[in-house]
């Protein structure tokens, strides 16, 4: 379960991490703009207005505003209510008191399910795509990896001096940020969170260090120890995501991503490989779709459909390996499934492996669609989604 920002800075206060003046949830232009002027006339030398959406990206959507007067923030507001985020149309939206920013950096503690621990990621950095930094810099981006043994009373001071020390945050701030992130690790234990990120974390002008921002990821499956995630289902905001909610109600597995590249496969574990080779090809997968084990037509008709409404996919990449299932069988419901579907900009990549794979793949060219493509293996599948994406 995902939260937005105003929650996630609800999250954070009520465990001890730092965050700016209470702002104002707002659902109207006219409640904006009363919240603009109740926090100018309390003493905010300016508001910033921010959609409240559970993606990316809201800045360089237009999504995040500064406004000086009240009348600026009504304009501001009328552009930002009914905003499409990467799918995700602005409802609601959250008036702050500005902040005095002198630098910015990126923070944040996850689950790492490969190392079966926690891992922590801190860069002087901030306010950017912590993946940017990561690629062009490296040597900004701190990680530390921690056993659930090292952590069982928590986050130990010394270990978070040295993550904050090794970022290179300036020494000013070390004691407050150490203090943070101490902080931030009981909170993300406590929420039973799988992310909590900071992005940015601010040090302001006299020198106090504030998460500006949040992303919060809640452990659905720890709902029953925490009565009030019902509560932030109930908070006026938008259900899950539209495509989610449509997925659920059809029994399809399926979990929307911020990327371009429409991803299906058949089995959790295919899907995650696949979503991982996608990113070493340079991609971003747009979802996680698990057709199931069959791959029948209608299966593979009904994923397709609800891939093609995010509009941020580019291509798609359908990895199928035949075990029970036969390749043809998936090459044929491939076939009857373009038919379905009748026009579509989207090229497919399809990788057939297994049994009777070849087979698969001699229909699907025999097939000549010109929005399919069949590839031998998962690299060559990969790499083409990827490629068409950027092209597209």
């Amino acid at each position: 379960m995902d939260l937005v920002e105003f929650q996630g800075k609800q999250l954070f206060a009520r465990n001890g991490v730092p965050v700016p003046p209470v702002g104002s949830v707002c659902r109207t232009v006219e409640e904006i703009t009363r919240a603009a002027e109740k926090h100018l006339a309390d003493g905010a030398s300016a508001v910033v207005v921010k959609a409240q959406v559970k993606t990316g990206g809201r800045g360089k959507a237009g999504g995040v505003k500064l406004a000086t007067t009240a009348d600026e923030a009504q304009e501001h507001a009328r552009s930002i209510l009914g905003l499409d985020i990467k799918g995700h149309v602005v409802s609601v939206v959250y008036v702050e008191p500005a902040s005095d920013i002198a630098e910015e950096y990126y923070l944040s503690v996850m689950h790492d399910r490969v190392n079966k621990g926690h891992l922590i990621i801190c860069s002087r950095e901030g306010g950017v795509d912590i993946e940017e930094v990561n690629r062009t810099n490296p040597d900004a981006v701190i990680k530390r990896t921690l056993t659930p043994a090292e952590t069982t009373d928590g986050l130990p001071v010394e270990v978070a001096r040295g993550i904050v020390t090794d970022a290179d945050l300036p020494a000013e701030v070390v004691d407050p940020a150490t203090d943070l992130l101490v902080n931030l690790f009981a909170a993300y234990r406590a929420e039973d969170a799988t992310l909590a990120e900071i992005n940015p974390l601010i040090r302001t002008t006299d020198d106090r260090v504030v998460a500006l921002d949040s992303k919060i990821s809640l452990d659905a499956s720890a709902a029953f120890r925490h009565d009030d995630y019902s509560d932030w289902r109930l908070a006026g905001l938008e259900a899950d995501d539209p495509l989610e909610a449509e997925a659920q109600e059809k029994g399809i597995q399926y979990v929307k991503l911020d990327g371009e590249v429409g991803v299906l496969g058949n089995g959790a574990g295919l899907v995650m490989a696949t979503l991982d080779v996608v990113a070493q090809n340079g991609g971003r997968a747009a979802n996680f779709l698990d057709v199931g084990g069959g791959a029948s037509a209608d299966a593979i008709t009904e994923s397709l459909a609800l891939v093609f409404k995010d509009p941020a996919v580019k291509s798609v990449f359908i990895n199928i390996f035949g075990g029970i299932t036969r390749g043809e069988e998936v090459a044929n419901g491939v076939v009857e499934a373009t038919q379905r579907l009748g026009d579509f900009p989207q090229k497919l990549v399809v990788r057939l492996d297994g049994t009777n794979a070849g087979e698969g793949r001699r229909i699907l060219e025999q097939a000549q669609h010109p929005n399919v493509i069949a590839a031998a293996t998962m690299q060559e599948a990969a790499a083409t989604a990827v490629d068409l994406a950027r092209s597209a």
